[in-house]
């Protein structure tokens, strides 16, 4: 075992499947010789060249096109947001080709590409800079959607997702690359389409995802001094969801709340509680209680940006009004 950063745990899992298998490179804006906007490609283009940590111009639209093309002929692409943001300006090629070119070629073409980088709200970044996309792509037929959370997580997700034969959408959270965790040392993946069980209750299910994870654990202390029980899910995988850890949870405690960053009009909230009243509806007591960021774009003041998104006395207050 070694204490491990989190970015330095996504850097791991990219060196290993590089040296790994010689189909797998790195593009996008400064991953080469700059390492990176936060490090997680250091050093890397020494060891593999240029042509496998491909620096490429400010056109989002253009290199991941050409990552979709490199799939197409064999090879296993990243691409790197500098910040997820940006990849906005990708989105026909992420929706249209992508996750459409596997089906729209009757499976003549398999599009193993993954799409990292920086998201989230940070530390005054600006509304651009803040944005989160799980929202924006969920209705993507074709593709995968991960959020990692944790040093251990983010490895071994990462490593299966540069495996996959399908486009992974892999988000990294801007305020979680200095986290600290213990890896082993021996080789390891995690599967993608797995929720976590971060702790087992009897109350309430709280299913939550990337940063917000923390928030959750810190209102989960204060909840617990009160008396309270709560059940910790965090949910990794996005699309699809596992809905088989939802449901094993819900029986248990047939109270359900969702706690994310991203926004609440049509945020991945929206479609978990269309998903339990399709399916769980009979095993509720309660209704579903959904705490999301505001509908707003994120202020650069950090006292309005702390406004906009929830905080872990706002899960102990909520929790409480649940189950009063």
């Amino acid at each position: 075992m070694a204490e491990v950063t989190f970015f330095n745990a996504l850097r791991e899992a990219i060196d290993e499947e590089m040296s790994r298998d010689p189909h797998v490179f790195v593009l996008g804006e400064d991953v080469g010789r700059y390492g990176g906007s936060y490090k997680v490609t250091k050093d890397l283009y020494q060891k593999y060249g240029d042509w496998r940590l491909l620096d490429t111009p400010i056109c989002e639209n253009s290199f991941t096109g050409m990552a979709i093309g490199a799939a197409m002929t064999g090879l296993r692409p990243i691409i790197e947001g500098m910040n997820m943001g940006f990849l906005l300006l990708a989105f026909n090629q992420i929706a249209n080709n992508a996750g459409m070119l596997r089906y729209t070629s009757g499976g003549n073409f398999k599009i193993p590409i993954v799409v990292r980088g920086p998201g989230g709200v940070g530390r005054n970044l600006g509304a651009e800079h803040s944005q989160r996309l799980e929202a924006y792509f969920q209705a993507v037929p074709g593709i995968r959607i991960v959020s990692c959370s944790t040093p251990y997580n983010a490895k071994g997700l990462l490593k299966s997702a540069i495996r996959d034969d399908n486009p992974v959408l892999f988000f990294e959270h801007v305020l979680l690359y200095n986290l600290k965790e213990d890896l082993p040392d021996e080789e390891y993946l995690l599967p993608l389409n797995r929720a976590e069980l971060v702790r087992p209750g009897n109350d309430v299910t709280i299913l939550t995802y990337s940063r917000m994870r923390y928030h959750v654990i810190k209102a989960v202390e204060q909840l617990v001094t009160k008396g309270y029980d709560p059940e910790v899910i965090d949910l990794i995988s996005l699309k699809p969801l596992d809905m088989e850890a939802i449901a094993t949870s819900l029986r248990k405690t047939h109270h359900l709340m969702i706690v994310e960053e991203d926004m609440r009009c049509g945020g991945i909230g929206a479609e978990i509680i269309a998903s339990v009243n399709d399916q769980l509806f009979d095993e509720l007591d309660a209704p579903v209680v959904r705490l999301a960021s505001l509908d707003v774009p994120t202020p650069y003041n950090s006292t309005l940006e702390n406004l906009t998104i929830v905080q872990p006395d706002d899960i102990v207050k909520a929790v409480e009004r649940l189950l009063a």
